[in-house]
């Protein structure tokens, strides 16, 4: 099994959206990705609730059974198009992928 986890910090404001809603836009498109792309076993998205200068706003936790099927799901026009609107919002963004034993 392969965990891949992504935490973002967004920016304030983009296209007359706050920041909350921001978020919100992110937490429902990510948490819609396990029904669209069947190479995930399990998705989590959280939602920072203590606040930190140190902390990130979103953090995305998912759980496929090897790299093949990340490879899969970083391509895929769901995932594709998700990846696009963050792009847009996010100031930050870091990324860990390891094998669970």
């Amino acid at each position: 099994m392969l965990k891949h986890i992504v935490m973002w910090t967004v920016v304030e404001e983009f296209e007359g959206q706050t920041k909350a809603q921001i978020i919100e836009n992110m937490r429902t498109q990510l948490s819609g990705l396990q029904a669209e792309i069947s190479e995930i076993n399990a998705l989590e998205v959280g939602v920072n609730c203590i606040v930190s200068d140190a902390a990130y706003d979103v953090v995305l936790v998912i759980i496929f059974n090897d790299q093949t099927a990340l490879d899969v799901y970083l391509k895929h026009p769901a995932h594709v198009k998700v990846a696009d609107y963050i792009g847009k919002v996010r100031k930050d963004r870091v990324v860990v992928d390891y094998i669970v034993s």
